[in-house]
């Protein structure tokens, strides 16, 4: 007998009993949906952490504030200024790892443009800021020497700001009042994702360091030269954590810390946070997909279970085939091909319903989801395999029965 008088017989044999067919696969097209669908949900997540990376920008290392000391409670980063504009410029001058380094000032307030105002974040900081953050600008033009040494009144803003202030109209050379100070707008920021703490980015206005310190956040900042943050890029290629290590010994020497003592700035490495963010994403998704496989092993067993049952009655037609000429071979074969049968239109069912739902969770649940080619791929050759390997015992039972009992079974 042939392959295709096999398939031809073995698809008649499943159409006999379409109810029983149906339950068999019933297991299978949960097990191919749900692989489908968790890998998407994992890898959705990977790539929303990827996004984060590159929107924060490559080889990115945080200098932050010390913390205060008060009735034997220490207070949380930041609760004391102890890093500097200076320690900044020092970085830049003397770590030869790193690519640019660039203080800020932070402050929130309501910016208004005519008739329109928005509550938002800026950034007091240097041109090197956007080298750091990796951050383009989509119109307009940087700060200037001239703008940083004289405090001038010049903001970038980004896409957020400038659509609520001034809608599709073009900001450039437009005029916003930041805390009731004057400043022209420059430039506006490219898009970028969210951070890590799923904020919008774009969200934010940018002057320089000078007329945030001077100008805006008053007159107790202009006498006083610390700094929220440094944000520091090392250069590609560099050792990152050569890098940590020489920021600390430099800004421990500026600080005249003695050895012994505590440092009085935090130093956060925002690639390592993000890749261990990464790194849990990808065994997130490694685990949905092992459990949705869990799935795939339970349709494989009660495929095994109905091929048993189909083997017992149908014991004397088996006979009845060897009988006429039919070798061992040829029914092993009939009821491999069943089996497998069963387990590829289960699986094609499965990827279209995982690929629905996917898209459909993507859509009702906002939940970012990413198909690959490859775990579709693997749902359906999981599904082949599993058919191959559960239904192989029930025929090769059903081919090493012997023709004379085979006929005389009630």
């Amino acid at each position: 007998m042939n392959f295709l008088a096999t398939l031809r017989v073995a698809l008649l044999a499943l159409r006999v009993n379409k109810m029983r067919s149906a339950l068999t696969m019933l297991g299978i097209i949960i097990g191919v949906a749900a692989v489908i669908i968790m890998i998407a949900v994992g890898n959705g997540a990977q790539a929303r952490v990827e996004d984060q990376i590159r929107s924060l920008g490559s080889n990115i290392i945080m200098v932050l504030s010390g913390s205060t000391m008060a009735g034997g409670a220490r207070g949380g980063s930041g609760s004391q200024p102890t890093i500097f504009e200076d320690d900044a410029y020092a970085l830049n001058r003397e770590v030869e790892e790193i690519q640019a380094a660039a203080p800020t000032l932070r402050g929130t307030g309501q910016v208004i443009a005519g008739n329109a105002n928005w509550s938002t974040s800026f950034y007091g900081t240097t041109p090197e800021y956007l080298d750091v953050r990796e951050w383009a600008i989509t119109e307009g033009r940087n700060f200037e020497a001239a703008e940083m040494n004289g405090a001038g009144k010049v903001a970038l803003i980004g896409l957020t700001v400038a659509k609520n202030l001034f809608g599709d109209q073009s900001p450039v050379d437009q005029v916003i009042r930041v805390r009731k100070v004057p400043l022209v707008v420059i430039g506006v920021l490219d898009r970028k994702g969210q951070s890590m703490t799923g904020q919008d980015q774009v969200d934010i206005i940018l002057m320089p360091i000078s007329t945030a310190r001077k100008r805006v956040l008053g007159a107790a900042q202009a006498k006083n030269r610390s700094v929220t943050t440094i944000m520091v890029k090392v250069r590609d290629g560099a050792d990152m954590a050569t890098a940590d290590a020489r920021m600390r010994e430099l800004l421990r020497q500026r600080h005249r810390l003695q050895q012994g003592q505590d440092d009085d700035f935090f130093v956060r490495n925002l690639s390592e946070i993000l890749q261990a963010q990464e790194a849990s994403s990808k065994v997130m998704a490694l685990l949905l997909a092992a459990v949705a496989s869990v799935s795939l092993l339970v349709g494989g067993i009660g495929i095994m279970n109905i091929m048993l049952v189909s083997v017992t009655e149908r014991t004397r037609e088996i006979g009845l085939r060897m009988a006429v000429g039919a070798r061992s071979r040829d029914i092993l074969t009939q009821f491999l091909v069943e089996a497998t049968t069963l387990s590829l239109i289960g699986g094609a069912i499965g990827i279209l319903l995982g690929v629905s739902g996917a898209m459909l969770i993507a859509d009702l649940a906002s939940w970012r989801t990413e198909l690959s080619a490859s775990s579709i791929v693997l749902a359906a050759g999981f599904a082949g395999v599993v058919g191959i390997f559960f239904g192989y015992y029930p025929a090769r039972k059903a081919s090493r029965l012997l023709p004379i009992e085979a006929l005389r079974y009630e």
